[in-house]
């Protein structure tokens, strides 16, 4: 048994005339299969031509004709035109079409009518799905795989019907986008409404409602810029600088107004989030944050091993500074579940940390930030953004500070927030001492530096000015003070050991 497939111009009347011609020989004839696909007129051409691609076929006007074999399977045999498959039914089933030209336009323009019905009754039923798109960048990395099944759930959105995901990666290729695009839909999950993929930023954070940044790339530069540190370092910076400049006035002009914007990463996160809010000025900055919940999870897991309890029954661990660079750990909420000492209660009891906790320093090692803590952290960040969590429950993020304990305008620095509404609200039922400033202004000060960095005009690229460096020997010596491993800080304390 063998099924012809016709294909033409809704507005074609050799297309009509063919596709009457099948109706007849399929009333006539009990094995002779037909299928239709009409094509609107703008878009035959680019059709025609990626048919013809696939199947290695030539063939240049409305219809297109070809034969498959139903029973045996394999790829069409192409037939022709309007009069090659003419001739066929005159030569095997001696039928042909004597259909006048009148007719043949009338029903062409029938097809072109109910085609372009059909077409505004799909629009009026997509335009009833109001998705939630969320747009995640750097799409191949792996925290964007471990995000994304959790990410698309009630648990998350529990007020959203569905969900469009784009995936942008402008360092990846497409065929890997397309791999990751078909394991989302082979997941099944029931609030995604559709996938899209992209390698520039033509449509970068269209309608945007949730924007993730995962973003941590590094070009390696030159052999001499390797030799050079400070050249390299300065060379990244500007490259970020570059990248998040033009997401902040894509978003702008884009994204929804109150879109919800996540930086996560492991350099570098708080400079990015300052440029965001600094070229989205019509999104309103507390849509902004920088990712410290993996500082805040590290503390509570080496607080625990310390303790001898889980870390999920350590809470309350506040991280305060540039989450990048330098940062200070604050257990004056802190307090712990489930501790084995001399008082012991239910598993709501709690008791403050700093009564059973007696080391001053703790040391995290920060070289990379890891996947599966990153998505962990942007999933609770998200809950509690759309008021899953507890509204008096607090989170270290990276928020815009500029008016708060006296930091400079511009500086995105972590602090204790609460989130409500869709928004974020400092937390000020907390004690910031003498030390604590010192580390905030340190760090924004740092942030300065990098800031310098961004600008054309800098004579000479320094991280930190030189009246910073006093600040940082009260710092380094502060209780709870964590200094990131990166180089150029560890160059600071070298230099601060040879002063003294």
């Amino acid at each position: 048994m063998s099924k012809f497939v016709l294909a033409g111009k809704t507005d074609c009347p050799h297309y009509a005339k063919a596709e009457l011609l099948a109706d007849a020989l399929q009333r006539s004839l009990p094995n002779f299969r037909t299928h239709k696909i009409p094509i609107p007129p703008n878009q035959w051409m680019e059709w025609l031509e990626d048919t013809c691609k696939r199947n290695g076929w030539k063939h240049e006007k409305s219809p297109l004709v070809w034969r498959e074999l139903v029973d045996q399977g394999g790829k069409g045999v192409l037939l022709g035109g309007f009069s090659d498959f003419l001739e066929h039914c005159q030569d095997y089933y001696s039928i042909t079409s004597d259909m006048s030209t009148d007719i043949m336009l009338s029903v062409a323009a029938e097809n072109l009518e109910t085609s372009m019905d059909l077409i505004v009754e799909e629009q009026h039923r997509v335009s009833l799905i109001k998705p939630l798109h969320i747009w995640i960048t750097s799409a191949l990395c792996p925290t964007c795989h471990l995000l994304m099944p959790s990410l698309l759930s009630a648990e998350v959105f529990p007020h959203i019907a569905a969900i469009s995901l784009h995936l942008l990666d402008l360092e990846g290729d497409e065929e890997g986008l397309q791999g990751l695009r078909m394991e989302m839909e082979d997941l099944a999950l029931p609030l995604l409404h559709q996938v899209t993929i992209h390698t520039d930023l033509k449509q970068a954070f269209q309608e945007a409602d949730v924007i993730i940044l995962l973003d941590d790339w590094w070009r390696d530069g030159s052999d001499s810029e390797r030799r050079n540190r400070n050249e390299a370092e300065k060379k990244k910076v500007k490259d970020i600088s570059e990248r998040y400049r033009e997401y902040g006035q894509l978003i702008d002009a884009r994204a929804n107004k109150e879109v919800k914007v996540i930086v996560s990463g492991d350099a570098f996160v708080n400079l990015k989030c300052s440029i965001l809010v600094d070229n989205a000025r019509s999104i309103d900055f507390h849509h902004f944050v920088t990712m410290a919940t993996q500082l805040e999870n590290e503390a509570r897991a080496i607080i625990a091993k310390k303790l001898k309890v889980r870390a999920s029954d350590i809470a309350d661990v506040i991280v305060w500074g540039n989450v990048s660079g330098v940062f200070h750990i604050d257990l004056q909420r802190a307090k712990v579940f489930n501790y084995d000492g001399a008082i012991k209660g239910p598993s709501f009891f709690s008791q403050s940390l700093f009564k059973i906790f007696h080391d001053r320093f703790v040391t995290i090692t920060q070289t990379s930030i890891a996947a599966m803590s990153a998505a962990n952290g942007i999933l609770t960040i998200l809950k509690a953004w759309n008021d899953i969590c507890n509204p008096d429950e607090v989170f270290s993020l990276g928020v815009l500070c500029s008016g708060y304990y006296d930091l400079p305008d511009g500086s995105v620095l972590s602090v204790p927030v609460t989130l409500t509404g869709g928004k974020w609200s400092v937390f000020f039922d907390v004690t910031v001492g003498d030390k604590l400033k010192e580390t905030l202004h340190f760090s924004a000060a740092e942030l300065r530096g990098v800031w310098q960095v961004t600008t054309e005009d800098v004579a000479q690229y320094t991280l930190l000015q030189p009246q910073d460096v006093g600040a940082l020997k009260n710092v380094s010596n502060s209780c709870f003070s964590f200094l990131a491993k990166r180089a150029w800080i560890r160059k600071l304390h070298v230099m601060i050991k040879e002063d003294n």
